[in-house]
């Protein structure tokens, strides 16, 4: 991946150098941690038990593996952590139903996870970089440039708190159903760790959540779709459109420059052709600026006629654009989002408009900017 980003002129950056000297454990694949208490002259069982605490038991500290001897767990305290983000604040928002949380990493760069409960579900909302170098103009993450790259551990740390807070609260939901990496940064730019993560959290042995109820947010990184595409996980696929045309989506998304719409829906064919899997296209609504009626029919043709897309495959989710302080943009006025889903309708492209959640926590797609209020 680094050598994509380095050839399309994606700005890249290795993990950070300076972790904290304590291995986490989210760090650490089955097999690594069986390696890894080896060199402490534990058997291999045991590393089976500190993986079902983690994963299973979403223990918060090594104090709560009880079925560990004393010893071994003091051990664990001493000379690991269980992850190496450090929370530094909680916000919520909707009567408590959205938990927004700033992290910090261990040089202080900024992280930040959203939890959202429904009476149905519950779904964490991660980050895969702290900040973002793909510089939407409408994204508040992108301002802060690009920061690191998350290790796959790191990405796992902040499911596990979501999975901590869903059973320790009082409510009909007891279990995280669903993980969407749509937080801070650009996953296919990490794609390495975002898809170690993945793979530890769909394990079987552990955390357990299937494949399809993860969803992976790209601004439309075209090797990563590719990639994706020969993957043997049914992950769910969003792709960050926000214009019918390459002018104006160059003016949004630098992005397009390397990865124009043509190349794009071309990878994103080839992606549903291999694994007849839907497509989500994300499409923020700016007040006079991509909302106007004529760019709604440009979007359902280019879905409909020009992507040669089968219908049935894709799907629209319009999305009110979010305020961010400093930012001149505007959210287009009700009914222009209604309209412009009735002219996508009317074309036959399904389209539903984004239930909004944490927008006064600065919790809503588009508003995380890593800060402490």
């Amino acid at each position: 991946m680094e050598k994509i980003a380095r050839l399309k002129g994606i700005p890249y950056s290795a993990p950070m150098t300076d972790a904290p000297q304590k291995p986490s454990l989210y760090n650490f694949t089955l097999e690594e941690l069986t390696a890894f208490l080896a060199g402490w002259g534990e058997p291999a069982y045991r590393a089976k038990q500190i993986y079902r605490q983690l994963y299973v038991n979403a223990v918060a500290s090594p104090a709560e593996m009880t079925d560990l001897p004393k010893a071994l767990r003091e051990r664990l305290a001493a000379e690991t952590c269980l992850g190496s983000l450090t929370l530094a604040q909680v916000h919520q928002g909707d009567d408590g139903m959205t938990r927004k949380v700033l992290w910090k990493l261990p040089d202080g760069a900024p992280v930040e996870s959203v939890l959202m409960i429904y009476p149905d579900r519950a779904t964490v909302c991660v980050s895969s970089q702290s900040g973002c170098p793909m510089a939407c103009v409408f994204c508040a993450t992108g301002k802060l440039g690009f920061l690191h790259d998350l290790t796959p551990g790191q990405i796992v740390e902040q499911v596990m708190w979501a999975a901590r807070e869903i059973r320790n609260q009082k409510s009909e939901i007891r279990n995280l159903t669903n993980v969407v990496f749509m937080g801070m940064g650009e996953p296919f730019n990490n794609y390495a760790n975002w898809w170690a993560s993945v793979e530890r959290l769909h394990d079987p042995k552990g955390f357990n959540m299937g494949a399809r109820n993860f969803t992976v947010s790209t601004v439309g990184l075209v090797p990563g779709i590719r990639k994706l595409a020969e993957s043997p996980l049914p992950i769910n696929l969003a792709i960050s459109l926000h214009a019918p045309d390459d002018a104006l989506r160059t003016d949004m998304m630098p992005v397009n420059k390397s990865f124009p719409i043509a190349d794009l829906m071309d990878a994103v064919r080839d992606y549903t052709e291999k694994t007849n899997r839907r497509v989500s296209f994300e499409y923020v609504l700016l007040q006079e600026k991509n909302d106007f009626p004529a760019q709604a029919e440009a979007l359902g043709l280019l879905l409909r006629r020009d992507s040669r897309l089968r219908p049935e495959l894709i799907h629209v989710n319009l999305i009110p654009w979010n305020p961010v302080p400093g930012n001149p943009l505007g959210r287009s006025h009700r009914q222009r989002v209604l309209d412009f889903q009735e002219t996508l309708q009317r074309i036959g492209v399904p389209c539903t408009v984004r239930v909004e959640r944490g927008v006064d926590i600065g919790a809503a797609c588009g508003q995380l900017a890593g800060t402490a209020d």
